[in-house]
C-alpha cells in the first residue's frame, strides 16, 4: 500500500486507492469542524488494513488544517478509541 490519502473536496470525501479500488470516507465540514459519518472500503479490499490507512490519513488531514473531528462513524470512532494519539483532535 504505497497509495496516499487524498481529500475529494467536490465529492467531501477523503479517498485511497489501493490494488484497482477505492476505499472512502465522507465528511461534512462547518465551522472549522469536519464530522466523519461514513467509511467504506470495498468488500474485495476488506481485511487489509485499508480502512486505518484511510482514517489514519484523514486525520492527519484534519490536523493540518487545524480542524476538529466528529466521529460520527463507528469504524472512525473505534479507530480514535485504539489511538489516543489523536484524541485532541475529536470533538
Amino acid at each position: 500500500m504505497t497509495s496516499t490519502v487524498r481529500d475529494n473536496k467536490a465529492l467531501s470525501r477523503f479517498e485511497l486507492d489501493v490494488n484497482g479500488v477505492t476505499a472512502f470516507a465522507n465528511y461534512q465540514l462547518g465551522n472549522g469542524v469536519i464530522t466523519i459519518s461514513h467509511t467504506e472500503t470495498p468488500t474485495t479490499a476488506r481485511g487489509q488494513g485499508i480502512a486505518s490507512k484511510l482514517v489514519a490519513g484523514a486525520l492527519d488531514i484534519a490536523r493540518a488544517r487545524g480542524l476538529k473531528v466528529i466521529p460520527r462513524c463507528p469504524f472512525v470512532r473505534a479507530y480514535v478509541t485504539k489511538h489516543p494519539d489523536v484524541g485532541d483532535l475529536i470533538v
